[in-house]
Order: C-alpha cells, then sequence, then structure tokens
C-alpha cells in the first residue's frame, strides 16, 4: 500500500500480519512505550561493535514504533512535545524488516526505489540501514535491531551476519526479563 505524509513523501506500508499479536506480547513484557536502560547500553555497544554512530532497539506496537534502546552520536533531537523514542509506524525501514521476518540491508538507500523516498532520508539524513528483527521465542517479531548512517556503507555478508549476531544478542535480553519477571 502507498501513502503519502503531510510533507508528500512516499511511504510504501508493508503489510504487517502480526501487528496485534506483537503489541500483546510487548505489553506482555512490559515493553515499547518506555526508554530501557539495558537496551540503551547495548544500542551503544552495538554501534561500537558495527562502528557506527547511531542503533537502535526499536519495538513495534500496535501504535508506534518505540526506541527502547537508543544510541545516537548524531540524530537531530527535534523540540516537540512528544517523546522523542515514539516513531509514527510507517516511518523508517523497520516494519519492512518485521512484515519480511528477516534482515535488510540497504547499503545505499538511494539504490533502492522503494526504500529512497522514505522521509527519513531528509529528516535524519539516512543513507545506509541495516537491520535484523528480534524474534523471541514465541515466534514473534517483537521489533529490530537496527544501525543508520549519513554515508553509505558496504555491508556485504560480514554485516548481514553481524546484525544477525548482535540480534540474538539482543533477544537474550529480552528473554532474561522475561524470567526475572517470572522470578527465576
Amino acid at each position: 500500500m502507498t501513502t503519502f505524509d503531510a510533507a508528500g513523501h512516499r511511504h510504501l506500508d508493508p503489510v504487517d500480519i502480526h501487528m496485534q499479536q506483537r503489541a500483546a506480547r510487548l505489553r506482555q513484557l512490559g515493553l515499547g512505550n518506555k526508554a530501557e536502560q539495558e537496551f540503551d547500553a547495548f544500542a551503544k555497544r552495538v554501534a561500537k561493535t558495527l562502528g557506527v554512530p547511531n542503533a537502535m532497539v526499536n519495538f513495534i506496537t500496535d501504535r508506534h514504533q518505540y526506541l527502547g534502546g537508543l544510541f545516537s552520536m548524531n540524530i537531530p533531537s527535534e523540540e516537540t512535545e512528544s517523546d522523542p523514542r515514539s516513531v509514527p509506524l510507517g516511518t523508517g525501514y523497520c516494519p519492512h524488516v518485521i512484515a519480511r521476518g528477516k534482515a535488510l540491508v540497504l547499503e545505499d538507500v538511494c539504490d533502492y526505489p522503494r526504500f529512497a523516498g522514505n522521509d527519513v532520508v531528509d529528516r535524519m539524513n539516512v543513507r545506509t540501514y541495516l537491520g535484523a528483527p528480534l524474534i523471541d521465542r514465541t515466534g514473534v517479531a517483537l521489533g529490530t535491531l537496527c544501525v543508520i548512517d549519513s554515508e553509505p556503507r558496504p555491508w556485504g555478508h560480514d554485516g548481514l551476519h553481524a546484525i544477525k549476531t548482535l540480534a540474538s544478542e539482543g533477544l537474550e535480553l529480552i528473554h532474561q526479563r522475561e524470567r526475572d519477571m517470572q522470578g527465576h
């Protein structure tokens, strides 16, 4: 489905058939509505590991995307009354990762007409994206681990392998959270 935002930017919205199931699972885990210190620390480690200025642990609810983990050296902070970690559902590339259920490598987003028109290209100066789904033990993709930069990057197979490996480490944080909630 193609939609346009108020500024006329084109969005190709992915079809998300697991939205309600994911939203329920995120509520059960208490994720997707506030910053999480352990995920912020994890995002910082991911950024350093991959040598990028921006990394995010993005939980995608039925209402918005929420950056539960964020490390950024250069994402502009916008002066708004709303939570700067809350992102509209149709923004960016993470909803595509969720709908696909697999990692997405965009070495230069401008090389992909489907993704070049996304408003994050101009608003956040995104030129490269690398993201992997966070699929928990129930088989639900709760969100993504992703990195972005303002310069194209030749991720290749090494980048793909790295983001998948790091996503599995992020999943362990989620599973540990669940074990702690259950008192184990």
